[in-house]
């Protein structure tokens, strides 16, 4: 019975790890073009306020683990938000060359 546990660790921490990163290439696609008019504010706002109460979630019930992969997932859809507003208002001050 002891295969239960590795086995519910390995499947968490694979999920968590796929959560995490899947923001990183839309992250790199708004930075690089400098555009996030395709990103859905409604989407980052819902999925931001998920986060929120995933990681306190976390802390209530005392996963540390929870908690920390939600946190990055937290950063970095709100990095997504962050960018979003910022080239939403003509802001491309990364694009001079």
């Amino acid at each position: 019975m002891a295969e239960a546990p590795l086995i519910a660790n390995v499947v968490g921490t694979a999920a968590a790890l796929c959560s995490m990163t899947s923001f990183a290439p839309q992250i790199m696609k708004i930075w690089r073009e400098k555009d996030a008019s395709s990103v859905s504010l409604r989407m980052y706002v819902v999925t931001v306020t998920g986060f929120i109460l995933w990681t306190a979630y976390g802390f209530l019930i005392g996963s540390w683990p929870v908690a920390a992969s939600n946190i990055v997932c937290l950063l970095m859809s709100g990095a997504i938000l962050t960018l979003k507003w910022r080239f939403s208002h003509g802001d491309r001050r990364g694009s001079r060359t």
